[in-house]
């Protein structure tokens, strides 16, 4: 079994300030063609919260409950993160454990899923940080998928129960939504085979918090955050499409779970709880949004749990009826262009 040395966060990014905005937002967007006028745009979701992404102080945050987490679990691993757009910068990371003498890194993720944009892109990532890094770079392996792993579906099924107790009184029987951020079709086509591909996996982790929760008249899986000419077919129905459709039901009340995502990115508190509950709003639809687990305990027992599979020391676990996912992609994996990533978080 490997033998390592360090331990590596490896997560999106995001700005924490105004003056931090654009140049992310050119970060992300690098070598697609993204006009100014769109950044700009994208740019006003930051500035309505300060210029500010919630993702980076969630991290520290995680960061900190994992290094207790080792600690009570006994893994004796020093632990670095670095992210794909924003500081501390991936390469910078990759660097620094170079110069620390580190020489066999496993990689935890910030994405449940198997996609371009939320697997393989971070896997590119890490090869061309270590390539920057030069000879003496780490060789870094990324644990695997964990959208089924009761340590991200119990604490995502627990939000999601507190979230509907603050619907109004009387609201029973109220809907689920579940989101994510919608991708290419064609990107989606290429996240692997049709049971295991990223909507599939998708509505597997919606179907688990969904019966875990119990309650709901409904539950339905949309997608938020679409990005990219209009001509590409991106994967649907919009969110805001489904309140709509739920509002003319006559539901009670709605509660929304980002299930595709583990911490706050912009996406979650601007385009669900700024655009989705305007659009609730309008309709009339009592609307509730669930908490994101990156923070709950469950969440980073489960990081160590997964260091410890891929060392041999307990075996895999996964809910429902898919198994755990593979622990080493293979190399045609998610292939697909990164110019139709389309991502502005």
């Amino acid at each position: 079994m490997p033998g390592y040395d360090a331990f590596l966060l490896v997560s999106f990014g995001g700005p924490e300030g105004r003056d931090e905005v654009i140049p992310f937002l050119e970060n992300v967007t690098r070598g697609r063609g993204v006009p100014r006028q769109r950044l700009e745009q994208v740019a006003e979701h930051y500035y309505r919260f300060g210029g500010v992404s919630p993702i980076s102080q969630q991290c520290r945050d995680l960061l900190a409950a994992t290094e207790k987490d080792f600690a009570a679990s006994s893994v004796d691993l020093p632990v670095y993160w670095g992210n794909r757009n924003w500081r501390p910068l991936l390469a910078d990371t990759i660097a620094a454990m170079a110069a620390d003498g580190r020489q066999h890194a496993v990689a935890f993720v910030t994405s449940p899923y198997s996609s371009y944009s939320s697997c393989r892109q971070y896997l590119d990532d890490i090869e061309q940080a270590r390539a920057q890094a030069g000879p003496g770079a780490p060789r870094v392996d990324k644990l695997r998928p964990y959208f089924n792993h009761p340590g991200f579906i119990e604490p995502l099924a627990d939000a999601v129960r507190a979230a509907a107790m603050a619907l109004p009184a009387g609201a029973d029987g109220f809907d689920l939504v579940f989101t994510a951020h919608s991708i290419p079709e064609a990107m989606a086509a290429a996240s692997g085979p049709a049971g295991w591909a990223y909507p599939a996996q998708l509505a597997e982790a919606s179907r688990l918090v969904a019966e875990r929760v119990g309650g709901a008249r409904s539950w339905r899986l949309a997608y938020q955050s679409r990005s990219g000419p209009p001509s590409v077919p991106w994967l649907g129905p919009d969110v805001t499409d489904c309140l709509a459709e739920l509002a003319a039901a006559g539901s009670a009340g709605v509660v929304l779970v980002p299930v595709g995502f583990i911490s706050d990115h912009m996406e979650v508190v601007y385009d669900l709880d700024v655009e989705a509950a305007d659009a609730a709003a309008g309709l009339g639809l009592p609307l509730a949004r669930a908490a994101t687990p990156g923070t709950d305990p469950r969440f980073a027992a489960m990081m160590t749990e997964l260091v410890r599979e891929r060392l041999g020391e307990v075996p895999p676990r996964a809910l429902g009826d898919l198994g755990p996912a593979v622990g080493t992609c293979r190399n045609e994996c998610c292939v697909a262009s990164a110019a139709a990533a389309g991502e502005t978080r």
